[in-house]
């Protein structure tokens, strides 16, 4: 039997750890992706392949493409995770700023999928995953730029899903709340569980995404946040 490969991008600590992680349990071979040595840490402690690069780089993202390609032959799962882009009051927020968050969010997306989706189509299917943010479609003066793309990531996720469906490629979002990956525990009161997630349980959604357990989703955007949004 084939062994799947998942490739990772924000693949070094937190959420994308995480799901690294998870998804090894599950018998997928790894390619993660960091800005940082973290990414490398852990593909040894794995398994799996790494290569250092940032996701608003096409030169790195096609980087990592490359390697996994290279090293595995194949791609049957994709996360693409990245940080927060630079915050500031809305209209203090510059425009290479704006641009930043645009490269970052949409076009790391955009771009892989260019790479990814003739290799899925030609194995007969795939799945990908985008992790945005609770506050996609309930937009927060927090983080403006990245509330403004991320929403974008939806609809984009979306359109792919319609014009890809037919060749058994999904793709999903992953929508987290406050999460244990960074410094949040005093916004835990906020949500109706009335505590922070873990980045394992933000890890299990993503995998169910990213795996054959959700084969009949696509298109949707998942809300993993402890009942923190009133969106219906």
């Amino acid at each position: 039997m084939t062994q799947k490969v998942c490739l990772i991008t924000g693949g070094g600590r937190g959420m994308g750890a995480a799901v690294a992680r998870e998804m090894a349990s599950r018998g997928y071979r790894l390619a993660l992706m960091s800005p940082s040595e973290s990414c490398e840490t852990l593909a040894a402690e794995l398994g799996g392949v790494a290569r250092r690069g940032v996701a608003q780089s096409e030169d790195d993202i096609r980087g990592i493409f490359d390697l996994t390609m290279s090293s595995y032959g194949r791609i049957d799962a994709v996360l693409n995770h990245t940080g927060h882009p630079p915050k500031g009051d809305l209209l203090e927020i510059t425009d290479e700023n704006w641009d930043l968050a645009n490269d970052m969010i949409v076009k790391s997306v955009v771009r892989m999928a260019r790479l990814v989706t003739p290799v899925m189509q030609e194995q007969g299917g795939g799945a990908i995953v985008n992790i945005t943010t609770y506050a996609a479609f309930e937009p927060s003066l927090w983080f403006p730029a990245s509330c403004v793309y991320r929403a974008g990531v939806s609809s984009f996720t979306k359109l792919y899903a319609d014009r890809y469906g037919a060749d058994n490629i999904r793709m999903n979002c992953l929508l987290p709340g406050f999460t244990d990956s960074l410094d949040v525990e005093k916004f835990g009161d906020l949500t109706a569980l009335k505590r922070i997630g873990k980045v394992e349980e933000q890890a299990k959604a993503a995998a169910f995404l990213l795996t054959d357990d959700s084969s009949y989703i696509t298109g949707q955007s998942l809300r993993v946040d402890g009942g923190l949004t009133r969106h219906m």
